[in-house]
């Protein structure tokens, strides 16, 4: 992509659109950015942008900003309903995502994985498994550290796993990953969408410029993917836990009698017995044997897979116990930010739940968890935007209570809990309403804990 003196805007400073920017103007362009917020990181950010020649804008957007450009790079926070992306429309200038800007940089070649859930910790343990099997791979996109960021480490024998967005995809043209992967499809982002439809579309995207040489994976046991087979001109295979090779599609990778198994030239290799998987949560054998397929598709030994595996712990905020407390167990699942992810992280739990959930709205379809909060769940704490939404869901299936802070309802939670259950914090939502991100608020869940714990403490002795 020749940029030199060519005039792009960048829509959004976030780590995406920062990167999106650097990269631009060392490519010669002339880089403009725009973003609505104003807080304190974001002046900081323009001082730095400033100070390298790109011409930044904060506090709004601005036609000036957009009308006459050659190009503007769209980060993923960024709606198509935004002023500046109608201004763009407008104007007929186009519009590119900052993904699509870094693979027209990037020399390697990219793994993609996206899904409604699980797709951060895919990502990370592929990664993992890759650098176990003396691979050079650089894991990064959605997952916090953008593409754009990263090409100037990437080389042509690099393997890129990307973590991808709906949003994301919304703004491709000529991305093509070597490997595609699919974990699952399900409600989310109705904030953003029209419908499940567009939002599901969105998704099929990360194939759409596969070539019979490149390879899409999709989950047998999500049976939305499928049908997809019929629709991609990659190679298509498929895994699951509840998948066989009688199961009548191509199936690479299963699980059978407590162990794993991947095809290999041929033939059923045995990679590993799942109990070596250290990830907490039922839906994790689904991911360690996505992970396990995608090892020996680029060529990773069984041995370096089971080693990546049994030394991978997970990701923070995601499903883990920060601390139990009179015999109750407190787990952070901040990260579950969908309907799905919140029922995912129920069914493994194999003791009495107090829910602590709520965020901010994403007009998700709450009520399909009800049979699930209803065996599961001895008490709802709600908390945030979507409270009154979750309430009028599902508050009739169990006790439920809304909270003002998190601390409220980590003390109610502790009130509610007997000795032998376990307190949950699984949102169902995004975090946006009430913290900058889902770490903020595992972190904020985390000190509850740590206060309640002292209060407990202090009471005993």
């Amino acid at each position: 992509m020749d940029l030199k003196n060519k005039k792009v805007t960048v829509i959004g400073l976030g780590n995406s659109g920062v990167n999106a920017a650097l990269l631009l103007k060392s490519a010669g362009a002339m880089v403009k950015a725009t973003d609505a917020g104003s807080s304190a990181e974001l002046k900081k950010t323009k001082l730095e942008l400033e100070a390298k020649g790109v011409e930044v804008e904060i506090g709004r957007h601005t036609e000036e900003f957009i009308r006459g450009q050659d190009m503007v790079v769209v980060s993923p926070g960024v709606e198509n309903s935004s002023a500046a992306m109608k201004w763009a429309c407008a104007h007929r200038v186009a519009a590119i995502g900052e993904m699509e800007l870094g693979f027209a940089f990037c020399k390697g070649r990219v793994i993609a994985i996206t899904g409604t859930n699980g797709k951060s910790t895919v990502t990370t343990l592929a990664g993992a498994i890759l650098n176990a099997g003396g691979f050079d791979a650089v894991v990064c996109g959605n997952i916090g550290n953008s593409l754009c960021g990263e090409v100037s480490r990437i080389k042509k024998d690099t393997w890129v796993v990307l973590e991808v967005s709906s949003a994301q995809l919304e703004h491709i043209s000529s991305f093509k990953p070597d490997i595609a992967v699919i974990l699952n499809i399900t409600d989310d982002h109705m904030d953003r969408y029209k419908s499940f439809y567009e939002y599901f579309s969105a998704k099929l995207k990360i194939f759409s410029r596969q070539d019979e040489n490149d390879t899409l994976i999709l989950n047998y046991d999500a049976e939305n993917l499928r049908r997809l087979k019929g629709l991609a001109r990659s190679r298509v295979v498929f895994y699951g836990k509840g998948a066989t090779p009688a199961s009548g599609y191509n199936i690479s990778a299963y699980s059978k009698g407590g162990r794993i198994y991947c095809a290999h030239e041929g033939a059923y290799e045995d990679i590993m017995p799942v109990n070596d998987i250290r990830l907490k949560g039922v839906h994790n054998l689904e991911n360690v044997i996505v992970c396990s397929l995608i090892g020996r598709i680029v060529g990773v030994k069984p041995a370096h897979i089971r080693d990546a595996v049994a030394g991978f712990t997970g990701l923070e905020h995601r499903f883990e116990t920060v601390d139990t407390v009179d015999g109750v167990e407190y787990i952070d699942d901040s990260k579950g930010t969908t309907v799905d992810s919140t029922k995912r992280a129920l069914e493994s739990c194999a003791k009495p739940v107090v829910l602590i959930a709520g965020g901010k709205d994403k007009y998700s379809d709450y009520g399909v968890i009800k049979n699930v909060i209803k065996e599961k769940v001895k008490h709802l704490i709600l908390i945030g935007e979507a409270a009154k939404a979750i309430r009028k869901a599902i508050g009739d299936q169990v006790p439920t209570s809304e909270a003002e802070t998190m601390l409220d309802a980590v003390e109610a939670g502790h009130r509610l809990a007997r000795s032998g259950w376990v307190v949950l914090l699984s949102p169902m939502c995004s975090s946006f309403d009430m913290y900058k991100n889902y770490k903020e608020r595992g972190e904020v869940f985390r000190e509850a804990v740590k206060k309640v714990k002292a209060v407990s403490g202090a009471v005993k002795a």
